[in-house]
């Protein structure tokens, strides 16, 4: 599920931008949630308390803390999140850059602007995480594994083999527990079995001793383990509505 941030220290603003993500939503039929914030100080607070987001909408001009401030906070820990700038002044243009901005979309805000633009972040959202991959030294050499191609990950040993959709079988000598750190942050990943770890767009049927993927292989579910299993898998499908 997308969240989008909204930061506007106009509720003017705040409100017509409220209005428009929900008319992009229902016309795009996606999944999100926002949530809005009327200065830069309560934005920066919700993200030393571990808030995090998809995409962040900030006006530039507001007092105290400007949005360019409040960007320089997020960049801090994150490179790569959208950072779209709305603004009733084209003066801040350049400075913006400064933080990566993705955009710098002046006031008044319209629905065409707004879904122009919300386009063009989502395609790109897209492609990111279509190209999301990791890189091993496995017995063959350094190889790249993209993320949508892996079904499952096991430790054999001290061996990780990595399982991929076509079949074949990556081996690499590693930690699994820093695979499975790795591959956790992902949010696809699941792990029902502490020798296993699975993408949960391979998987098929769960019961309560096993899951079975759509490459045919079947992984076993720790004991107990089953129940919470199928909600993080339920709620995985949910989000992805």
């Amino acid at each position: 599920m997308l969240q989008i941030a909204v930061c506007d220290d106009n509720i003017d603003e705040l409100s017509n931008m409220v209005q428009l993500i929900n008319q992009y939503k229902a016309s795009k039929n996606i999944s999100c949630e926002y949530a809005v914030f009327s200065n830069g100080f309560e934005l920066v607070s919700a993200l030393e308390k571990g808030k995090r987001f998809d995409i962040y909408c900030l006006d530039i001009i507001m007092p105290g803390f400007t949005g360019i401030d409040v960007a320089k906070e997020i960049r801090g820990f994150d490179k790569t999140t959208p950072i779209l700038f709305f603004t009733s002044s084209p003066e801040f243009a350049l400075e913006s850059y400064s933080v990566k901005a993705i955009n710098y979309v002046l006031k008044p805000i319209t629905k065409e602007k707004l879904f122009f633009t919300f386009d063009e972040i989502l395609e790109q959202l897209k492609e990111k995480k279509e190209e999301d991959a990791i890189v091993v030294k496995s017995t063959e050499g350094i190889q790249k594994i993209l993320i949508s191609n892996l079904a499952f990950a096991e430790v054999i040993g001290r061996n990780v083999l990595y399982h991929l959709r076509s079949g074949k079988v990556i081996e690499c000598t590693e930690s699994f527990s820093s695979v499975c750190e790795t591959l956790l942050k992902y949010g696809c990943f699941i792990k029902p079995h502490r020798s296993y770890i699975v993408n949960m767009q391979y998987i098929d049927t769960i019961n309560n001793h096993q899951l079975t993927l759509q490459t045919l292989s079947s992984i076993p579910i720790a004991q107990g383990k089953a129940k919470e299993i199928k909600e993080h898998y339920l709620n995985y499908q949910m989000e992805g509505e």
